[in-house]
């Protein structure tokens, strides 16, 4: 009996041993492969992974579009609140940074009028639901609304997201591999998505700062964006929780970003021939 156990001890240390090299060997391809994907944004200047070529980040937001709008009542029926919406998006994508982008975008009014919300898909399909768009006062607003969207779209937030996903996804299973518990693989992907939160806020403080841009060259003063979320704190406080916070940080905790960016980008002050 006792003969045989320096045997046991060895092949337990030799299956430690081969975990540990499969468990490196997982970590480095997640590694490899989200950083082998990195390029510089020409929108943002800044490099990124991304998980998706544009291209496919068209095809995702075409095909995922009908059922999106469908878990939100479908398409609006007052054609003529969906045509200004197009409109002013149309307005948007003809100012100077996006008049050459290759993105197919096009914009929604969905029939939802509970649900606050706006969001993006990946390649340009972008949405307001009704609930929100009757909150808005004037366009400026909702080019404030729309240019925000947009700025996840050019910035390509859904395509990063999924690379920091798949790269969280490798680790995590590096690191259940390394240790044979499930519970070490769990908080491992609890600090993953603690990662994505913090990464999440940035995209959305960085879709803030290109609304800006995009505001202001479509014509649209860039401080209805920051009225926007005066609406949105508003509705909070007014009862029902916007769906917009889910995906959103706080807006009340946005406008001195937004005020920050404003004086950025025009430091001599506003142009006063701006629209809102």
């Amino acid at each position: 009996m006792y003969g045989y156990q320096p045997q046991s001890i060895g092949r337990s240390r030799g299956s430690l041993k081969g975990r540990l090299i499969i468990a490196l060997a997982f970590a480095a391809f997640a590694l490899f492969s989200y950083y082998g994907q990195s390029e510089v944004n020409p929108y943002t200047g800044q490099k990124q992974s991304v998980a998706m070529t544009k291209g496919e980040e068209i095809a995702l937001g075409l095909q995922a579009a009908p059922k999106v709008a469908g878990e939100y009542g479908g398409v609006d029926r007052n054609a003529e609140d969906r045509v200004r919406v197009e409109k002013i998006g149309a307005r948007l994508l003809a100012g100077q940074s996006l008049s050459q982008s290759d993105y197919q975008f096009q914009f929604h009014l969905l029939a939802d009028s509970q649900t606050v919300n706006a969001f993006a898909l990946p390649g340009g399909q972008i949405f307001i639901t009704r609930a929100l768009y009757n909150k808005l006062h004037n366009d400026a607003e909702l080019a404030g609304v729309l240019g925000h969207e947009i700025g996840h779209v050019v910035g390509r937030h859904g395509a990063a997201q999924l690379a920091k996903q798949q790269l969280t996804q490798g680790l995590v299973g590096a690191a259940g591999m390394a240790t044979g518990d499930q519970s070490g693989a769990q908080m491992a992907a609890m600090v993953g998505q603690v990662v994505g939160m913090k990464y999440g806020r940035g995209d959305e403080l960085e879709s803030d700062i290109l609304g800006v841009r995009f505001m202001v060259e479509a014509g649209y003063h860039p401080r209805a964006l920051i009225g926007v979320m005066k609406i949105l704190g508003a509705s909070s406080k007014a009862g029902r929780q916007p769906e917009f916070f889910s995906t959103h940080p706080n807006p009340e905790n946005r406008i001195g970003m937004i005020e920050q960016a404003i004086e950025q980008q025009f430091p001599e002050g506003v142009p006063s021939d701006l629209e809102g």
